[in-house]
């Protein structure tokens, strides 16, 4: 796979717009968990820029890869992904959270591009190692991605699925971690430690790649590559910073949920545009 300063300046750009439109939800009457999905915002917009065979026009396409956002909580960044690429109207954004929209605060299975309804922590990565072993005796080509929370991989179910998935081999299965290092009560080495994490899911029989979760470059290299190995399921380990691209949100426990005043709202468009503006 060759990959061009453009392909990586389209990328930049599309995850710039999928930050704005984030921070457009968070100015809404709801609010909405800023934190969380703008550290997942450039995972998500490689995820479906680049890596899932994916078709917005034919969304139940039968060999499609299946997504499952298991940190449901970031419906935010997905539906701005989803609005991005096509999937759904874009102005449709502007309805999230409100009384029978579509757009509820965790995704719901009547949106496009959506593949289940997640909002419970911990059970996204059962729902897509399902999906993998089901396109396995279909004899389907499909492949099945979990974006995973840090914090979330304290719950048990996770670890069930974990060892499941290793059982049977599922090398078309691919757990992605949002590694921010923050959870709702605090960091989640002071909540409850994680560390050391590639070594936890390599000892459960999985294949780990840890990249930075916003160098788009590395991302694309990194998910070029899979299977890492054959008839092993693969984690991506990403380094991310919670509330990244906005200085007032990045790596606070504050910006976990957010709903940003008119003021505010300009504030975190300004910061975010500036830092756009010094990475270019």
């Amino acid at each position: 796979m060759t990959v061009t300063a453009e392909d990586i300046g389209v990328l930049a750009d599309r995850a710039h717009r999928v930050r704005e439109q984030v921070l457009q939800m968070g100015a809404g009457e709801a609010g909405t968990h800023l934190g969380g999905s703008l550290s997942a915002a450039d995972l998500l917009t490689v995820l479906y820029g680049a890596v899932l065979r994916v078709r917005p026009g034919q969304p139940d396409w039968p060999d499609r890869d299946r997504f499952v956002l298991s940190k449901g909580h970031a419906g935010a960044a997905l539906y701005a992904v989803l609005a991005e690429y096509g999937f759904i109207p874009a102005e449709e954004c502007a309805d999230y959270a409100k009384p029978g929209s579509r757009l509820a605060a965790h995704p719901l299975r009547r949106v496009e591009g959506v593949e289940f309804p997640t909002g419970s922590l911990g059970h996204g990565l059962s729902l897509a190692a399902g999906a993998a072993l089901a396109a396995r005796r279909l004899g389907s080509p499909a492949r099945a991605f979990a974006l995973l929370g840090d914090g979330e991989l304290q719950e048990g179910s996770v670890w069930e699925a974990v060892m499941g998935a290793a059982h049977h081999g599922l090398d078309n299965l691919v757990a992605v971690v949002d590694r921010n290092g923050w959870q709702i009560s605090g960091t989640t080495e002071e909540c409850l430690s994680l560390e050391p994490l590639a070594d936890r899911w390599r000892a459960f029989g999985w294949a780990v790649r840890e990249v930075d979760g916003h160098d788009l470059s590395a991302l694309l290299g990194v998910f070029a590559a899979l299977p890492d190995t054959e008839g092993r399921p693969t984690v991506v380990l990403a380094r991310t910073v919670k509330g990244r691209g906005v200085p007032m949100l990045e790596d606070r426990k504050k910006s976990h949920f957010v709903k940003l005043t008119p003021k505010l709202h300009l504030r975190a468009l300004a910061g975010l545009r500036n830092r756009r503006e010094r990475r270019l």
